[in-house]
């Protein structure tokens, strides 16, 4: 007897050893494997069309983070060859521009890039004009490595507090105040920048010291996004007196709750918005808030035209009568930009605060008159 119990005991944790080993066996685990052909494609700055073939184990998802790069189709399956189409727009930017696109398979991720070469730039200028100023914006970084402000012989800036025009929210300081810089340039563009600071948003408005009597005048703007923001880029009266009798050129303005549609206007005492007579037109055109566009003013003692990337956007012409009511533009007047949060029109749906810190940038402002 005890010679069985001695062996009964020596074949249990054998017996018990076994079984905790067979529960522990792990249960395999597909690995999201995908290949594609070629590994990385690269675009002409033209509009275009190219072809990725994949190869995977899983189904998964595409997408892009760029909307001028698109795919189709936007799904492939488990161990099947899928060819999906890339689509590109034409780069309308100075810049190399880069697209992801991710392929999800729940959690595991695998991302592509897409690279479209730098476009060049697109002269709009009619002929006949001959660049008489410019401020480019390509000053370098203080020794410090700090971003500069505007210089102050082309510049200046308007300060005023909530409420000074249109019921506006901001406050417009000069430039920066203390360690808070709202106007500066860094990277080839000045930016100004709406942010909130404590209770208050602050901002900036540049206007140039120079004016011109008639011209051409250009600017290469994106613009910021988000219910509240309300950018423009827009010329006032060096000799102002009273609004809107001396006139106001508003060459572009966004409000950022009516996404992709640029504005233009023009405002004098016989046509305004106080009394609805304003004169004014819009041109809805995509990527205002994630690419740079042209807009431009050509200014004649005839007439007065704005236009975004060549395309005219609107027109009003001089009625020829002599009548500063209704034609106060035959004097000069100065480029103003400026970058407004809330306010009559800015704010007429809201503000979302979580469009804070917005950034309007200015590639550059070119202005040409007549030879």
């Amino acid at each position: 007897m005890i010679r069985y119990y001695i062996t009964l005991l020596a074949i249990i944790p054998i017996f018990l050893f076994a079984c905790g080993d067979s529960e522990k066996d792990p249960t395999p685990v597909t690995v999201f494997d995908i290949t594609f052909e070629p590994t990385q494609l690269t675009f002409t700055s033209d509009v275009g069309e190219k072809e990725i073939v994949i190869q995977s184990n899983r189904y998964y998802t595409i997408s892009s983070n760029q909307s001028w790069c698109t795919i189709t189709p936007t799904v492939g399956y488990a161990d099947e060859t899928t060819t999906i189409k890339v689509n590109v727009t034409t780069n309308n930017t100075t810049s190399e521009r880069t697209a992801t696109l991710t392929f999800s398979r729940g959690a595991d991720k695998k991302e592509y890039s897409i690279k479209q070469e730098a476009g060049k730039e697109v002269n709009y200028v009619p002929s006949g004009y001959t660049l008489v100023w410019q401020d480019e914006f390509n000053d370098p970084r203080t020794n410090e490595g700090k971003a500069v402000l505007p210089n102050s012989t082309e510049w200046f800036y308007e300060t005023a507090a909530p409420g000074w025009v249109n019921n506006e929210l901001q406050t417009y300081i000069a430039g920066h105040r203390g360690t808070d810089t709202c106007a500066m340039i860094y990277d080839g563009s000045l930016k100004i920048i709406a942010k909130k600071i404590g209770k208050e948003i602050l901002s900036a408005r540049v206007n140039t010291n120079k004016s011109w009597q008639y011209g051409y005048f250009e600017a290469r703007l994106k613009l910021p996004g988000g219910k509240g923001t309300w950018p423009a880029f827009w010329m006032m009266p060096k000799n102002f007196t009273a609004w809107p009798d001396d006139g106001e050129i508003d060459i572009m303005e966004y409000v950022g709750y009516q996404k992709d549609v640029t504005h233009s206007a023009i405002h004098t005492k016989s046509y305004n918005h106080s009394i609805n007579t304003q004169k004014e037109a819009e041109k809805a055109v995509a990527d205002l808030e994630t690419e740079f566009h042209v807009y431009a003013l050509e200014w004649t003692a005839d007439k007065i035209t704005t236009y975004i990337d060549g395309k005219v956007v609107f027109t009003f012409e001089n009625d020829k009568k002599g009548n500063k009511d209704t034609w106060p533009f035959n004097a000069p007047f100065y480029l103003k930009l400026n970058l407004a949060w809330g306010g009559n029109w800015g704010g007429a749906q809201g503000v979302d605060e979580s469009a804070l810190p917005a950034t309007y940038e200015i590639d550059y402002v070119r202005v040409y008159q007549k030879e």
